[in-house]
């Protein structure tokens, strides 16, 4: 018999003691034709879906853009900014996610929403920014904060030509970081904090 059954006072938690998931189980799109909508997501290691007043920002800032543009997630995860830009009319979105479950869950989110325009790629964004590229107006750069990844794939961007002249960047990173590794000729155009995160919107010259 284990120390644990021998005593079961060890293992026993009050429901008052468990902790309380901090993941939203739920993703709101909050602006455009899906407004109020809520699609379930999948719970990953490493999922990290943006902070609605966070996206709330970022969408006031892209609203002179927003309207016909070609959009790629790199780090598509709940589908949270792909889906906020098709709902406030994206022409064209690509979500790059490399977990099978989280590409999947996209797919249904978008056969729900019966979303046209948009295509769920599960790839390593390393490897999809290694393929012949398409010239986009905004991509979305929100890679796990734990890793070197924003500064991989901003070099990817630039030097293979994914972005077009004047297009922009998102950039999601620890609030901590003083100084983004992106590409000397992007323009760093905004830059805010929300807690433990830094967002920023970055232009690449026309």
């Amino acid at each position: 018999m284990s120390v644990a059954a021998a005593n079961p006072q060890r293992t026993r938690r009050s429901p008052a003691a468990k902790k309380k998931s901090p993941y939203p189980g739920k993703l709101r799109i909050i602006g455009g034709r899906w407004r109020g909508r809520r699609l379930s997501v999948v719970e990953a290691e490493g999922l990290r879906p943006t902070p609605d007043r966070v996206r709330e920002t970022l969408f006031n800032w892209l609203q002179p853009y927003i309207a016909g543009a070609r959009c790629l997630d790199l780090f598509a995860g709940t589908g949270a900014l792909c889906l906020e830009a098709l709902s406030r009319g994206a022409g064209r979105v690509v979500m790059v996610e490399q977990a099978a479950p989280v590409a999947e869950r996209l797919r249904q989110s978008l056969e729900m929403l019966a979303a046209e325009n948009a295509t769920v790629v599960r790839a390593d964004a390393i490897e999809y920014l290694r393929q012949t590229p398409q010239d986009f107006d905004i991509v979305f750069l929100d890679p796990p904060f734990k890793s070197d990844l924003i500064a991989r794939c901003a070099d990817l961007i630039e030097a293979h030509g994914w972005i077009k002249p004047g297009g922009l960047v998102y950039v999601e990173a620890p609030s901590a970081i003083k100084q983004l590794p992106l590409p000397a000729t992007w323009e760093l155009i905004r830059s805010k904090k929300a807690g433990q995160v830094g967002y920023h919107l970055a232009r690449k010259p026309a």
